[in-house]
């Protein structure tokens, strides 16, 4: 397997795989010019010219991004390729001394596995809702908010007031009524 951060050249496979998961349902579609405009921010993941799976690292600030886009061909499902996506993303978020990662997802499960807490969604900033306002599911979400703190000790409001432990995350927060 290899894994890498994407070209235009990944486009196209990236788009099928993404596409076939909205299609039922489990994932915001992608067009060409979103994934052109944020091919950067993809990690991929391949056996030979098979795309086996992609995920994006999106940021939201100096501090905190977005897991989005996590896709495992349906035939590599408990082969490791999601962790080893989920792994990249890390080191990435590291390698630019982010604070926390933070995702909406229908497998919790697999989250948890990789160290996320479930959250209210509401804790999340509103900025990282810019997506949903295009959901069709936006009025009954039925998406799970998971978080990662990747440092302890770490500032994540405005002002260094609050800080990232195991057991709170503090962060400006938009609460739908």
């Amino acid at each position: 397997m290899t894994r890498r951060k994407a070209t235009m050249r990944d486009i196209p496979a990236i788009l099928q795989l993404i596409n076939d998961y909205a299609r039922q349902g489990i994932m915001l579609p992608r067009n060409e010019f979103e994934l052109s405009e944020g091919i950067r921010d993809f990690t991929v993941l391949y056996d030979g010219e098979k795309l086996l799976g992609c995920a994006a690292l999106h940021f939201y600030g100096p501090t905190l991004a977005e897991v989005r886009s996590l896709a495992v061909d349906p035939a590599s499902k408990g082969t490791g390729a999601g962790s080893l996506l989920m792994e990249a993303l890390e080191q990435e978020a590291r390698e630019f001394d982010l604070d926390i990662l933070f995702a909406f997802t229908y497998v919790p499960g697999f989250f948890r596995k990789m160290g996320y807490s479930e959250v209210d969604r509401g804790e999340l900033p509103l900025k990282a809702w810019k997506d949903c306002l295009r959901c069709p599911k936006f009025q009954a979400c039925d998406e799970i908010a998971v978080l990662k703190p990747l440092k302890a000790g770490a500032s994540v409001l405005a002002g260094g007031k609050g800080t990232v432990d195991d057991t709170l995350v503090q962060i400006p927060v938009f609460r739908k009524n």
